[in-house]
Formats: C-alpha cells, structure tokens, sequence
C-alpha cells in the first residue's frame, strides 16, 4: 500500500517538477475523499537547495525518510551534473527493498546513474531521449510516451507528464476513484492520451459553449441508450447537419467518435472498480455485447477487457475474473 512518500531534492531542480511531486502527494485530500500521504521533502545536505531559477527551495529533513518510503521521487535537475553518492545509494536501496521509484523529466538521468534503469525501459523529455539513451545504453528509451513503467520504476517524459507518471502510481496502487480526486483537485485530466495507450486515455474534452456542455453532460448519463445524431440533434433543439457539424467545431471530433471514446472510458472504469461482468459492462456502457466492447478496447488501447480488469482492477475483483 502506498503511505510514506520521499521526494529528493537535489540541487538546480526544476521548481515545476518538483511542485508535481509536492502537489499530487503532499496535500491532504480527506475532506474530499481522496488520499493523503505521510510527505516528506529529504536531500543529502539540509539547508537552502537552489533551485534551475535561482531561488532555493529550505530542506529540513536528510534522507532518513527515504530509506523506508514506500515511493521515493525525483524531480527534473540538470543533466550534466553528478548526483551526490548518499542519494544514488538511496535510490538503489529503494528498488532492492522493492519500493516505488520515480522521476519526473530528466530527473530520469539520475536513476540512471544510479544504475536502476540498466535492463529497463524509460523515458524522459523527449528534448533529452537521445542522450539519455547516449549516457545510460543499457536501458531502452522510448521517446514517445508520456511515461514508462518497468517493474515499479516509473519514468515521467517532460514537464507535465510527471503529473501522468505521478497519477498512474496512485491509480495503480490505490484505484481510479482516488487517482480521479487527486486529478480533480488539480483541475487535471486523470488519464491522457500516449504510445502507452492500454494505461493512458482522452479526457472529457470540454466545451466552449454552455449549450454544448449541457448536451455531452446529457450523453454522459445516458451511455447505454442508443444515441444516434438525430435523436442529440433534437435535444440540443437543432437540425442534424448542423448539431454534427457544431459538435465536431467544439469538440474536435464527431458526436460517434466521441461516444465511443467515453464508452470506452466508462468500461474502464467499471473494470477497475466493479465485480460486474464483460456483458453486463458492455450493455451499461452502450457497447450492447462484450465482443463489440473487445473490439474497441483492441482497436483503440491494444488490450482486451479482461487484461485490463486483470491489470487495473481491484486485486479481488481481478483474482476473480482471472
């Protein structure tokens, strides 16, 4: 289970990179019903640690809390330079006594001095991949998605993929209803779309116009009705040439695309939350029969629903369907 939290600051980080960490697992969300975290910020030295900008960030704490933290996290700091000995060790230890490691953006350079990300898969900003691969050739970077996990080594690509990273460890260890209110508290999309698309989806897309907003609220809530364009046309109180044609203009996509994508993404959830079965899911959804709901999920997430379940869903509801 995920508790303690250790993010190591280290000298001329990124302020960003290093708010992701602070913000996705340092506040306390209970009053919303979301998880909150034992958070600590460590480094070797305690004291003022400058920062890429040139203000420093006031570390109370050494690196202690590491050495027992069920997830210890790196933000991005420049790539040239030597991460001191105590917090490489630090890191090492973390994943021999099989904790979480992540890094966010080229904070991926130190785990690979490190050595953790030898035989392993990774990321960082895609700026940086080549080198990466350059000075660490005994991992295989991948350069075109948001993040990597390798075992539990989790590697964030630039900036705000480390929110991506930091969201899939909370929704992987604690489900997607508490990685959803972390997400929601930010004002983020849970999920994004990327090359690692069986972990990754579209968000809501949100639109410009209350009249629209009403009428995709509508759609969410009547997924398992068939919902043709003439049928939204009317209850948006317009013709069906021209509901298609304002849809696709405040949407980006058409009214079927976008049904099935939200489908798609209700049947995640119910996967990852429920005990329900892959029919019962695919009639909720609108899919109408489990190999219409395969389908998609092949199509669009190269996955199947029950390698998903199996994957993300609660360890008892997968031990059941497996």
């Amino acid at each position: 289970m995920l508790r303690s939290i250790a993010c190591i600051a280290v000298p001329h980080m990124a302020p960003f990179e290093f708010g992701v960490i602070c913000e996705v697992f340092g506040i306390d969300r209970r009053e919303h019903g979301g998880p909150t975290f034992d958070f600590h910020v460590v480094a070797a030295e305690p004291g003022p640690i400058p920062t890429k900008l040139g203000f420093d960030v006031v570390v109370h704490e050494g690196l202690d809390a590491a050495r027992t933290a069920d997830l210890v996290a790196v933000p991005a700091a420049l790539i040239d330079q030597d991460a001191d000995e105590r917090v490489l060790e630090a890191i090492r230890e973390a994943v021999e006594r099989g904790a979480w490691v992540l890094s966010v953006c080229s904070g991926a350079f130190i785990l690979g001095q490190a050595g953790v990300l030898d035989g392993r898969r990774s990321t960082t900003h895609w700026m940086y991949t080549d080198r990466l691969a350059s000075a660490f050739p005994a991992t295989e970077v991948d350069p075109d998605v948001l993040f990597v996990q390798d075992g539990l080594v989790v590697t964030g690509a630039g900036t705000a993929a480390g929110i991506d990273a930091a969201l899939h460890i909370v929704r992987t260890e604690l489900g997607a209803s508490a990685a959803n209110i972390v997400a929601r508290r930010m004002v983020v999309p849970p999920q994004r779309d990327g090359g690692q698309s069986q972990f990754i989806q579209t968000p809501v897309v949100e639109c410009k116009s209350d009249s629209f907003a009403t009428v995709t609220a509508w759609m969410l809530e009547h997924l398992d009705e068939e919902l043709t364009v003439d049928r939204l046309a009317r209850k948006a109180l317009m013709s069906p040439r021209t509901f298609a044609r304002r849809f696709r203009a405040e949407t980006g996509t058409t009214p079927n695309a976008w049904l099935n994508r939200q489908r798609l993404l209700r049947a995640q959830q119910l996967l990852e939350e429920t005990g329900l079965s892959l029919e019962e899911i695919a009639r909720e959804c609108g899919f109408g029969a489990a190999a219409v709901m395969r389908h998609h999920f092949v199509k669009v997430l190269q996955t199947t629903p029950t390698a998903y379940r199996r994957l993300f869903g609660r360890r008892e509801t997968a031990a059941l369907a497996g």
